[in-house]
């Protein structure tokens, strides 16, 4: 069979273990990086919202940077940047995941997710009433007490299917990571495509999980979405 089909598979006998391997490294790197994006986020909306206008620039200006430019931009500053003068220890956990290359990996796609997530969590903080800020108040909490006790609570509610998208949208970005050689699913396909010279194979095995990761989990936010919505209407 020819090397450049798209049916030529015969390397998955061999090399199978290594797309699991990637599948479970994209998995860990998606859910870790967005786990560690909602807390700065969660910052971000409320500053994005704030009356102090230093305070609200501050905010908006990360966010413009981090939504204006190239996350392989981004993942090369912290990875030959940051972490040129912070030293990690080059350990292996889960025996195929190296901490040196993993913590740079979550904390890119971290900081870029949670510019995001800020303007998810910012429109689920403005589609809360504003008669529940006032009542709040009227019970004699103050504004910022309002804000972390009655109206984000809420707030998540409302951006809990935004956000498990975002996760959705972070398995397909981490892709990203195989430039600097993070052992993700793209790294397996780009290496089995390297060592057997079957150039589209690997590369359509790595879109077929890609894709019965995300389509599955798109549909199941869209149930959740539908019996959310039935939930507000009774």
């Amino acid at each position: 069979m020819s090397p450049t089909s798209f049916f030529n598979f015969t390397f998955l006998p061999e090399y199978y273990t290594m797309f699991i391997q990637g599948v479970m490294y994209t998995l860990l790197l998606s859910v870790c990086a967005v786990l560690l994006a909602i807390i700065p986020a969660m910052l971000l909306a409320v500053l994005r919202l704030s009356k102090i206008k230093f305070i609200k620039f501050l905010s908006g200006l990360y966010i413009d940077i981090f939504r204006s430019t190239p996350l392989l931009v981004q993942l090369s500053l912290i990875y030959f940047g940051i972490f040129t003068y912070i030293k990690l220890p080059s350990i292996q956990i889960l025996g195929f995941v190296n901490v040196s290359m993993f913590i740079p990996g979550v904390l890119a796609l971290a900081l870029n997710s949670s510019a995001y997530v800020a303007e998810i969590f910012r429109a689920g903080i403005l589609a809360v009433d504003a008669g529940q800020t006032e009542a709040a108040r009227s019970l004699g909490l103050s504004s910022s007490a309002a804000m972390f006790k009655v109206v984000l609570p809420q707030a998540v509610k409302n951006v809990l299917p935004a956000l498990a998208n975002e996760v959705i949208t972070m398995v397909k970005e981490s892709s990203i990571c195989s430039m600097l050689g993070m052992m993700e699913l793209m790294w397996a396909a780009k290496t089995v495509a390297a060592t057997t010279y079957i150039t589209i194979g690997p590369y359509v095995v790595a879109a077929l999980i890609y894709f019965c990761i995300n389509y599955p989990a798109s549909k199941a936010i869209e149930a959740v979405e539908r019996r959310m919505r039935r939930g507000d209407k009774r």
